[in-house]
């Protein structure tokens, strides 16, 4: 079976609402489908020539998600810091605080990296 990006995102979609489906928020049904997409990946590479990634790049993936705070571990392996301490840099980067009011002031993407 060729994978194709959006096959890759709707399973990936089923897999996030199996995990969602509980009381409390789950990312087992994703790492195992990561692992497995992995797995298929090194066994039979020609499956997936449409797909500009690496097993190391999916590796990184397991890893997030298998993170207590995946959003968190993805941040610290981009940008060496967390979601919310790279939030508190952009906020003082592109934003002034006068009289009370908060306004944009947006500097040159050049000396930060995009959070997008």
């Amino acid at each position: 079976m060729m994978y194709t990006k959006e096959l890759l995102f709707s399973e990936f979609k089923e897999v996030t609402k199996k995990d969602q489906s509980k009381k409390k928020e789950t990312y087992t049904h994703r790492i195992a489908y990561l692992s497995a997409l992995k797995e298929d990946m090194i066994k039979v590479p020609r499956n997936f020539s449409n797909i500009s990634m690496t097993p190391d790049q999916l590796q990184n993936l397991i890893d997030d998600w298998s993170a207590p705070n995946p959003r968190d571990a993805t941040y610290m392996r981009v940008f060496g810091m967390t979601y919310a301490e790279k939030k508190q840099q952009e906020e003082l980067e592109y934003f002034i605080y006068e009289n009370g009011e908060k306004k944009e002031v947006r500097k040159s993407k050049k000396e930060t990296q995009s959070i997008h």
